[in-house]
């Protein structure tokens, strides 16, 4: 899915990620929630130890789905965040829902704050928060809506933006769905694509943690991630995770942290010299392809506008179940032996045979004039 709507203008400046390579994406890691001094503490200063963190972040306030969960450690764990900034140097990062979260965190140095998914769905929310915002100095990141819409995520950052925050970035961190799958949230990639098409100066940060809810996929979330080009990754460390008060499953001991930063692979966005040219060879191929694929596709639909004339004439119904199940079953076996997936071919032939009946609607219903 490409985004079609018109290019969006932010006024943004980079967040410097704070490491030694400044080639590095931003790194943001520590625990899901603030549960108490010495567990930031620690955990902070273990993460210091593997020299791959920017910033630290921690969950002062929690919304969480259904109540009597627990929601949060609240204001008195500012004051552990702010302790830990300044024994350790570390910005820090924690999530604000309203002015009053914001005008909190600022009062106790917190350097970045980010915006939820559950709130960036509300544009009311978004604006108290931007109002809040006017005049302040801060780094703000907004993660993308629970569900997905892409208008919606930008809206927020417009937001934000007009009040005047240029140190803003979008936070992807998964879309809820009702499907089936290995993941807490899909990741749905076409979704950042969109909005990097309507915002290119926009910095992306990836959220593996939730889109992966186990550390066991949060390795290969991450180097998707930055094979997506992403800016950066936040990613929730824990110095006790079994013990955690909330999303244990999805949170890695400081050293495990460690160990995924130092094992993932940076790749360069651009090529040079030969590589560069046998790149460029290969895209033409593919643009070649392309228009071939189009113009067959525009031939395919002209001969559906002929088969609805003729059905027309005769006075027979546009969808014929039989047909479409043979082409189906056919056109996936052979794209299959094809080496294409079944998913993917499931899909296009759905979308062929959804405009190929409104191709034939519109032949039918054409009123003589």
């Amino acid at each position: 899915m490409t985004y079609t709507g018109a290019k969006v203008e932010l006024e943004i400046e980079k967040i410097p990620n704070g490491l030694e390579n400044p080639e590095w994406p931003l790194l943001i890691a520590g625990p899901c929630s603030a549960e108490s001094e010495e567990q930031l503490m620690d955990t902070a200063q273990r993460l210091i130890a593997t020299k791959r963190i920017s910033a630290f972040r921690a969950g002062i306030w929690k919304p969480r789905t259904r109540p009597n969960s627990f929601e949060g450690i609240g204001v008195k764990g500012l004051p552990w965040m702010q302790e830990v900034k300044r024994k350790t140097g570390l910005r820090i990062a924690t999530e604000v829902a309203n002015a009053e979260h914001v005008e909190l965190a600022l009062k106790y140095g917190v350097d970045i704050l980010w915006i939820g998914a559950r709130t960036s769905a509300n544009p009311f929310s978004v604006q108290e928060i931007a109002d809040s915002l006017k005049g302040v100095d801060v780094a703000v990141l907004i993660k993308n809506p629970v569900n997905p819409d892409t208008e919606l995520w930008i809206g927020a950052l417009e937001r934000i933006n007009k009040a005047g925050i240029k140190k803003l970035a979008a936070i992807h961190r998964g879309f809820s769905s009702h499907e089936k799958s290995i993941f807490r949230n899909s990741p749905m990639w076409n979704i950042p694509i969109e909005l990097k098409s309507a915002c290119p100066e926009l910095p992306i940060i990836c959220d593996p943690s939730h889109i992966c809810g186990n550390t066991e996929l949060i390795p290969f979330i991450s180097q998707k991630a930055l094979d997506m080009n992403v800016d950066g990754l936040m990613i929730e460390s824990h110095n006790n995770p079994p013990c955690a008060w909330s999303d244990a499953k999805q949170q890695l001991l400081p050293e495990q942290y460690g160990e995924l930063i130092y094992g993932l692979l940076l790749r360069s966005a651009s090529m040079k010299g030969e590589a560069q040219t046998i790149l460029s060879e290969l895209r033409e191929n593919i643009d070649r392809l392309d228009d071939e694929i189009i113009q067959k596709l525009s031939l395919r639909m002209k001969i559906s506008s002929k088969i609805g004339e003729y059905k027309k004439e005769n006075n027979v119904t546009i969808l014929q179940m039989d047909r479409w199940k043979n082409i189906i079953d056919n056109r996936i076996n052979m794209g299959k032996a094809m080496g294409l997936s079944e998913n993917f071919l499931k899909e296009y032939l759905e979308l062929v045979h959804q405009e190929s009946i409104n191709v034939q609607s519109n032949v039918m219903n054409e009123k003589k004039s």
